[in-house]
């Protein structure tokens, strides 16, 4: 330990020499893993937690198309949420890492069919094997990663579609559907883990400018992200099964 402290010093004095700032690497403000980081409100993520010091694992079905991603120097792993084997090979990789908050963000938003005369029921399969089950893959994978952490937060990107009380208006059935699953099933894991300092949570990030809304958002993914980190980062055990929106606000189920 003493020699490690000399060594870091003698770094220190020569950064100074040479105008060079040094990183130590626990100055980290701890590991978050984002799924489906490679575009829209993941990449902005990925970006917005790389610039407030954190060290940023972003996920992509096709890493090496993920050029944005690498662009910001953070780890790339491949991962597609729908396959388990996938989820087996990330929790390999990632052995012995501990994750402080993972962040399920991969999502999947069917415009195949726009009334419910003519929706394909069998469609809502590919809805909720991404949206619900697959979040439910990745924590099951990942979770001797989060138990080493002393955090244990479980941020899940969710919608105000999803909500029981607030929808007045219907359509979007298979989005809605997988998403109100995945919120029953985050519930459930905030009360089943809950005496072991896990948080889970669920947060509605906006309607966003992204290729899933066709970009006609009310917010860039810079906007939500933003207030995504606020809120992701101030989770505690008090936050635990609540359901939150971008700018704090919590919704009903």
């Amino acid at each position: 330990m003493h020699a490690l402290k000399v060594m870091i010093r003698i770094l220190c004095t020569f950064a100074i020499l040479m105008n060079q700032p040094v990183f130590a690497a626990d100055e980290s403000e701890g590991t978050v893993l984002i799924t489906g980081a490679n575009r829209g409100i993941g990449l902005a993520l990925a970006e917005e937690f790389n610039k407030h010091g954190y060290s940023v694992i972003g996920t992509a079905r096709k890493p090496e198309q993920a050029v944005a991603l690498k662009a910001l120097d953070v780890r790339v792993e491949a991962l597609d949420v729908t396959d388990k084997n996938s989820v087996a090979r990330l929790a390999k990789t990632l052995e012995g890492v501990s994750i402080d908050i993972l962040i399920n963000n991969a999502g999947i938003f069917d415009r195949s069919s726009k009334s419910f005369e003519t929706l394909d029921v069998d469609s809502f399969n590919i809805a909720f094997e991404v949206n619900s089950m697959g979040a439910l893959r990745v924590i099951q994978g990942l979770l001797p990663n989060i138990a080493a952490s002393d955090r244990k937060v479980i941020a899940n990107t969710s919608t105000i579609l999803s909500s029981n009380e607030l929808n007045t208006r219907g359509g979007n059935l298979a989005y809605r559907a997988s998403k109100a699953a995945l919120n029953s099933a985050i519930k459930s894991l905030s009360a089943e883990y809950a005496d072991r300092g896990y948080v889970f949570a669920l947060v509605h990030p906006g309607w966003v400018k992204t290729d899933l809304t066709n970009h006609t958002g009310n917010y860039t993914t810079q906007e939500s992200a933003a207030g995504l980190f606020k809120i992701i980062t101030g989770l505690d055990a008090s936050d635990n099964g609540h359901f939150y929106d971008f700018q704090g606000k919590e919704l009903p189920w």
